[in-house]
């Protein structure tokens, strides 16, 4: 007994000493009396007086410390995904836990073993999950499925039309197939040819295989090649056809042109329709070239795809050009509206009328992006085209066509300009063509009556200058007047029919010239038609009073003052306001040289015109005072013939010319025209044939010719006729 009582109580001496040595021992090692009562949540006992926090969370008051020694301390959860130190890896993402963490692949990869999530870095087996060939996309059936990195897209097949959804969204981008035009050209026209080619491409592109674009773009172009060769069954709406026509290929061609590799493709018809058609990376930014035989394009390639993206994220630009085009639009206009103005100031004249040639094919350009009436960057174009001289009113444009809303359309170059070297330059993309367009400046039918009544007036003033000169029975002052009148009217008409048009356009010697002698010999006459105003006023209202002025003092006048005007207008301007590039007479744009004439013949016919007026009213006078027993009739005759004489002889027919303000008054021009061109005319019935002296000597010259013999001339002027004439005096009787 007294042995077992020894070993025991050594056992409880060691047991003593331990708990004295260790007092920071494991929990286990305490009983339960000896733990402190006070440890938070998340920690373990470790004395009476500490607790220790669990692993993921430490001390709240150190976070770099898991002892917790007061009862108002706390363990908070480490929250390990923010430490510097740590990372999960690549593609991959750290998800905090309480007291842990995990490491999860991101979306569209997944661990090779299978995983759900790993521990740490050198447990990174992220790779990318290709969702399209594992079945894992929410691509609508319309559309294809494209692996991303980490994702997918779904996009609509080449050709095909995004018709709801976000572009390349995954799940909600729905697509339909290509659309093509409907082709039905004018129904309404009732045309055998139009309806069999509608049938005929609308078979085509009803059939259409994706993998035959390239068959179908050359079968397409050979139809519109066989439609335009053969003659149409209709004669009117050629301009409709064209319009749609190109509008329809334009669309069918950008439609089929996504279905073709990238890169350039060409095709020449065997009716030499050609097209050149670029296929390239929307975002591609470079300065791009189309080109064929007969285009050559060059564009920033950004423009092609404009606002929108395309569904492919391909852009194309084509060129068509088509020899037989010009087939239906053979009579179409030039819209002038924005340039009218310019060419009347500069022709001096209205542009009435255009005739336009094609020099070059007719060429559509057309983009992916089909909002082109207004470009970010112009677009510049060289077109091959047939080389021809300009001749005078001609010009060589670059112009597109514009259709109406009714289906018709014109040539117009508004947003387009060509410089010298032939390139042209334009800020929207439509079907272009180099024309000549040939600009008639002035009324034909006016230009007509101005060369035949100018060959008339040519005619009869020469034959009153011979008379006034053979006749000696009419010999007198006034006679004198109306022979220069006749000589300067007779020179001026002759220069004005033979040299006033500038057929060249240029402005040479020749031009300046005729136009100096036109300004004379027209300012000449108009100072003798104011001599015929005062030989006038002397003749009748101041009846007894002398004969007018001399023969000298006349001359001086008559080419005194014009030439005085010719030479200081040409002092004034060097020749330079003489001529112009449509005809040869003064350019009234420059210098004030309109006052040079226009001034001078103003005042000339307004005097002659209160001469006039004044003379009517002293013949009525004098016709009662001489004959009072003269019927109203025949005196109302002989006045109204008389007053149309002197009418025509003082030149107040010109006064129609100072009211042709608008130059596009028709009417207005074509009454000024006849009066005047057809002077020469009016003044030998006036002067001559209705003086009975002059129709006397007439009579004496055809009898000596025929050989018959002289008789008194009858003269229907008997009665109060003759006896009025010789009441008046002699230099009267030749009006």
């Amino acid at each position: 007994m007294r042995g077992v009582s020894c070993h025991l109580l050594l056992v409880v001496c060691i047991l003593l000493n331990l708990s004295e040595a260790g007092p920071q021992k494991a929990e286990r090692y305490l009983s339960p009396t000896d733990c402190a009562k006070w440890c938070p949540d998340n920690s373990i006992c470790i004395s009476n007086r500490s607790c220790e926090c669990k692993p993921g969370f430490s001390s709240d008051s150190d976070s770099n410390s898991k002892l917790v020694t007061s009862p108002s301390g706390s363990c908070e959860d480490i929250n390990e995904c923010i430490q510097p130190d740590f990372s999960c890896g690549p593609h991959a993402i750290c998800e905090n836990s309480e007291g842990s963490y995990s490491c999860t692949c991101n979306l569209g990869y997944k661990l090779l073993s299978g995983a759900e999530s790993f521990a740490n870095m050198s447990e990174n087996t992220c790779h990318d999950v290709d969702e399209c060939s594992s079945g894992q996309h929410q691509c609508h059936s319309s559309t294809v499925c494209e692996n991303t990195i980490g994702s997918y897209t779904c996009h609509c097949r080449p050709g095909w039309k995004q018709i709801s959804g976000s572009h390349n969204e995954p799940k909600n981008t729905i697509c339909q197939e290509p659309l093509f035009p409907t082709w039905t050209l004018l129904p309404t026209a009732h045309s055998q040819t139009l309806s069999r080619f509608s049938v005929e491409v609308q078979n085509l592109l009803r059939d259409f295989n994706p993998a035959m674009a390239n068959y179908t773009i050359q079968k397409l172009i050979e139809a519109v090649d066989k439609l335009l060769e053969a003659p149409l069954d209709i004669e009117t709406q050629t301009q409709q056809v064209a319009t749609l026509l190109l509008s329809n290929l334009e669309q069918s061609l950008r439609t089929l042109a996504q279905f073709l590799p990238k890169g350039p493709f060409t095709y020449t018809s065997p009716s030499n329709t050609e097209l050149s058609l670029m296929v390239k990376e929307q975002d591609n930014k470079d300065v791009t070239t189309v080109s064929h035989s007969q285009v050559w394009m060059k564009l920033d390639w950004g423009v092609t795809a404009g606002t929108k993206s395309s569904e492919n994220g391909y852009s194309v630009a084509g060129i068509l050009s088509s020899p037989n085009m010009k087939n239906l639009l053979a009579k179409t206009s030039l819209n002038l509206e924005q340039r009218r103005a310019a060419l009347e100031d500069f022709y001096g004249s209205p542009v009435p009328s255009i005739t336009l040639k094609f020099l070059s094919n007719i060429n559509s350009i057309f983009l992916t992006n089909t909002d082109t009436e207004k470009l970010t960057s112009n677009v510049t174009f060289k077109f091959n085209f047939t080389s021809e001289k300009i001749q005078a009113r001609q010009e060589l444009m670059c112009a597109f066509w514009k259709d109406h809303d009714n289906g018709s359309g014109y040539w117009d170059t508004d947003g387009c300009f060509m410089n010298d070297t032939g390139f042209c330059h334009c800020d929207h993309l439509t079907s272009f063509a180099i024309l000549m367009a040939q600009y008639h400046v002035q009324d034909p039918r006016l230009i007509l009556i101005t060369k035949v009544g100018l060959l008339l007036s040519l005619i009869f003033l020469l034959l009153c200058v011979l008379t006034f000169l053979l006749v000696k029975p009419i010999q007198s002052s006034r006679t004198m007047v109306h022979l220069h009148l006749c000589i300067c009217l007779f020179l001026g008409s002759l220069i004005f029919l033979v040299g006033v048009e500038n057929e060249g356009g240029e402005v040479g010697l020749r031009c300046r010239l005729v136009a100096v002698m036109l300004h004379f010999c027209f300012l000449a006459a108009f100072c003798w038609m104011a001599l015929e105003g005062v030989e006038l006023y002397f003749l009748v209202v101041r009846v007894f009073q002398g004969q007018g002025l001399s023969t000298w003092y006349r001359c001086l006048i008559g080419y005194g003052v014009p030439l005085l005007i010719v030479v200081i207008s040409m002092a004034a301007v060097q020749m330079d306001g003489y001529g112009h590039a449509t005809y040869c007479w003064l350019d009234f744009r420059k210098h004030g040289l309109l006052w040079s004439f226009s001034g001078p013949v103003a005042f000339i016919i307004f005097c002659n015109a209160a001469i006039f007026v004044i003379t009517v009213w002293k013949l009525t006078s004098k016709f009662s005072e001489i004959n009072p027993n003269m019927k109203k009739l025949r005196k109302a005759r002989v006045l109204t013939i008389t007053a149309i004489a002197q009418f025509l002889v003082l030149g107040c027919t010109w006064g129609f010319g100072l009211f042709l303000f608008n130059p596009h008054s028709t009417w207005l021009s074509y009454i000024f025209t006849l009066l005047n061109c057809l002077q020469g005319l009016f003044l030998y019935v006036t002067l001559c044939l209705l003086n009975k002296k002059v129709r006397e000597e007439y009579w004496k010259w055809a009898c000596i010719v025929t050989g018959n013999k002289y008789t008194e001339f009858n003269s229907s002027s008997t009665g109060t006729g003759t006896s009025q004439t010789r009441a008046l005096r002699p230099s009267e009787s030749g009006m």
